[in-house]
């Protein structure tokens, strides 16, 4: 990746990144609920379990087919928890600014986080490709709901924004792109990976702030139509 598209990077997720922890508190993963069954009480224990998929194996029409999935799966596992840490730190930041009400301060305190960022993560994101970049991108608007160039604008400047996104388009990465799983094949593998490495543990889950439903997405992409049904049997 080129050092400038990599300075984007780093700028987007310094933005994101807190100087302090918040310390997580453990919960019991078993609740006790009271039901009342004709008068009486009884405690139930139950373990709320989240939603799971249950995944067919995997099939390619052709090598290329094939090729092509298994290269996009170890790009998308690279730079996944990247857009994981930039949803959480946005959520970290803005809670932040919240509470510094002058404006010089904000500015000091942004410039604080962003110097820290660079240090923390500067060289790991050096070593990413164009593609390995583009699909940050989009996996940042998975996470966050706005884009590279929005988040960018909204932290900085219109101008900052703009600048960036000029200097991108020189590796041929937008950081005005947007993920859509459900008009965009490749968006929709991108999503099937990502839940496939939720549910064997490969990745940290956390869920996307868009509105679209898997189950749906892989009944479009995957499941045969009715025409290749038919244009199958003429083959036969």
């Amino acid at each position: 990746m080129g050092k400038n598209t990599c300075f984007l990077i780093i700028v987007i997720l310094a933005m994101f990144k807190t100087m302090g922890q918040v310390e997580e508190q453990v919960l019991d993963s078993v609740s006790e609920k009271m039901i009342i069954i004709a008068g009486d009480s009884l405690v139930q224990s139950s373990i709320a379990l989240e939603e799971a998929y249950v995944f067919g194996k995997l099939k390619f029409s052709s090598y290329d087919e094939k090729l092509r999935y298994y290269i996009l799966r170890r790009k998308t596992h690279k730079v996944y928890p990247y857009a994981k840490l930039a949803a959480e730190r946005l959520v970290e930041l803005n809670d932040s600014l919240a509470k510094i009400t002058k404006t010089r301060k904000r500015k000091k305190y942004t410039k604080k986080v962003q110097k820290y960022i660079e240090e923390e993560f500067s060289e790991e994101l050096k070593k990413l490709t164009r593609t390995e970049g583009q699909i940050l991108v989009k996996l940042i608007y998975r996470q966050t709901g706005s884009t590279a160039f929005d988040l960018v604008k909204d932290l900085r400047n219109g101008w900052r924004a703009f600048w960036y996104n000029t200097t991108a388009k020189l590796f041929k990465i937008s950081i005005k792109e947007e993920f859509h799983p459900d008009l965009v094949e490749e968006d929709y593998l991108i999503e099937d990976i990502l839940q496939r490495a939720f549910a064997s543990g490969k990745l940290e889950r956390q869920e996307t702030v868009l509105d679209y439903n898997y189950d749906e997405l892989y009944n479009k992409w995957r499941k045969p139509t009715k025409k290749r049904d038919v244009h199958q049997q003429k083959n036969q």
